[in-house]
């Protein structure tokens, strides 16, 4: 091999000024002299060919311009991790270039030398080296180990390591380096395109602590994870974004205490491929942002029960995808434990354009949530979206064979496919009265004025009040029309209102900032003022 050309160079990430490339190739290229580097550039943009030249392939590229040939001594093949946590830390012996310089001291014509100074200043980098517990060497060319033991002598006590972006080639090289650090905990080596075991290999105890792992943009396949996996027996959380994942495989006696995976940003055959990790037992946090999912469905279980996939899942993000149908959020509710979702940027979004009532209907579907988008869901939120739910499609299920007598009760199965939750929300509030369907006005209705007795129950010397007030009107607007009726500060009062159609139940208005329409407030419901 040339000078200045490593022996293993073929397959090897180099720098070139500040391009990354991989070498695909190293010999002559006739008719120059001398020995060229055939690369393919990580940018396409950077390079001129495929890998032939004047009619000879000399090697191949994924993109028809992606490839060059350099000289040796333009390629940066990197250095070792401790070279680079060396100069990154500022922990290097930069000694005076006159050699001797720095361990003389001259009082007056007389020089007077330090013996061991040098060792003293070696004990004390290595004393700053052993306290070092974070460590981020991102783009620091890290391309290798170094010399055997001497990342587990010099740093002991590193738990969390960044190596993100470097020039690691492959994944021996990875665990070259975790293989010298006992109590690993968090590692990322993100952005590194490397090659990874085809076969199962032995890699008993080489990562033993660690609990989050960071592999996105290594193209890494999902085969290729669970030949891995095995070396990561306390792993937490994996993340796998912008991959070349696009089928999975179910994960047998591995990753069974992983509790978050993110496989954002691979486009992944289908919604089904989740099937094949839903038995993950202690999953918890499952991110699918853009990875072309076009349907959700958990067959294992029918129209209000629960199902066995997911068991421990409680927060699923699903946006930017090409989710079109509400029977996909329908399924939703069958996941045992799910407390959040973020779903933005679906087609789904486009089917209501009032984004209040896409809130209030996800809301009504999926009866355990309480984080929508990143928005918490309070009860009174909850109470308002689920009494709308039931009044929208009240008339779908009277068409459909509902029945306010239990004996004759029957909606159709294609109105419970659609509606799966309605039975229990009817069983929560009670069917929905015929006086509450008819005429029924869209949500999107604004301004409709509302004809509402407002009592004081507390205050029986004070008069029931009739008044007209616009459905769209906020409770803190109301509460200061109480104030000049009352002389009561807004600050100081409770409402709650009784429905004229459900006897009995009071329902709280607790939040100031929701309009009355968001309560389902009907004419002739009755405001009640307590202070």
């Amino acid at each position: 091999m040339a000078a200045g050309v490593p022996s293993d160079a073929l397959g090897r990430r180099l720098l070139c000024g500040s391009e990354y490339a991989t070498v695909r190739y190293v010999g002559s290229v006739p008719p120059t002299a001398g020995i060229w580097l055939g690369v393919e550039w990580d940018d396409p943009q950077r390079g001129k060919h495929d890998g032939t030249y004047e009619g000879i392939q000399y090697f191949k590229c994924r993109h028809p311009k992606g490839g060059s040939f350099i000289r040796p001594n333009k390629a940066n093949f990197g250095v070792d991790f401790l070279t680079a946590v060396k100069d990154r830390y500022a922990l290097n012996d930069e000694r005076d270039v006159q050699h001797g310089t720095e361990n003389t001291l001259v009082f007056g014509k007389k020089t007077v030398e330090f013996v061991g100074i040098d060792a003293v200043a070696e004990q004390q980098r290595q004393v700053q080296l052993n306290q070092l517990v974070d460590i981020s060497v991102r783009e620091c060319a890290v391309s290798h180990a170094g010399q055997k033991e001497e990342i587990s002598r010099t740093c002991a006590n590193m738990r969390h390591i960044n190596l993100s972006k470097n020039l690691i080639s492959s994944w021996e090289t990875v665990t070259a380096i975790a293989s010298q650090v006992q109590n690993l905990e968090t590692l990322n080596i993100s952005e590194n395109k490397m090659k990874f075991p085809s076969t199962s290999t032995s890699v008993s105890s080489v990562f033993p602590n660690l609990r989050i792992l960071a592999l996105n943009r290594t193209e890494i396949t999902w085969p290729e994870v669970l030949l891995c996996a095995p070396g990561w027996p306390a792993l937490e959380e994996l993340y796998l974004t912008s991959n070349n994942i696009t089928v999975l495989e179910r994960p047998d006696n591995i990753l069974q205490t992983l509790k978050l995976l993110d496989l954002s940003d691979n486009q992944l055959l289908d919604g089904n491929q989740l099937h094949l990790i839903a038995h993950l037992p202690r999953l918890e946090q499952l991110i699918l942002r853009n990875t072309g999912i076009s349907s959700i469905h958990f067959p294992d279980a029918g129209f209000g029960c629960k199902t066995k996939m997911f068991p421990s899942l409680n927060h699923l993000a699903i946006n930017d995808n090409k989710i079109s149908q509400w029977s996909s959020i329908n399924e939703l509710d069958k996941l045992p434990s799910l407390r959040s979702l973020q779903c933005h940027n679906n087609p789904l979004m486009d089917t209501e354009k009032n984004p209040e009532t896409l809130r209030q209907l996800i809301i009504a579907k999926i009866s355990q949530l309480e984080v929508l988008n990143k928005s918490e869901i309070l009860p009174a939120e909850r109470k308002g979206s689920e009494l709308d739910y039931r009044k929208i499609f009240g008339n779908d299920w009277l068409a459909a064979g509902g029945n306010w007598n239990p004996e004759k009760n029957k909606p159709s199965e294609e109105f419970l496919a659609a509606h799966p939750r309605y039975p229990s929300l009817c069983l929560k509030y009670g069917a929905p009265e015929e006086g509450e369907l008819k005429g029924r006005q869209p949500l999107t209705l604004k301004n409709q004025l509302l004809t509402l007795t407002i009592k004081c129950p507390e205050n029986p010397e004070q008069k029931p009040v009739e008044k007209k007030l616009p459905e769209s009107m906020t409770i803190q607007r109301v509460k200061g029309l109480l104030y000049r009726l009352l002389k009561i500060p807004g600050s100081e009062l409770k409402l709650s209102y009784e429905s004229s159609k459900l006897e009995g139940k009071e329902v709280e208005l607790d939040n100031d900032l929701k309009p009355l329409q968001f309560y389902s407030i009907e004419n002739g419901d009755c405001v009640l003022v307590r202070w």
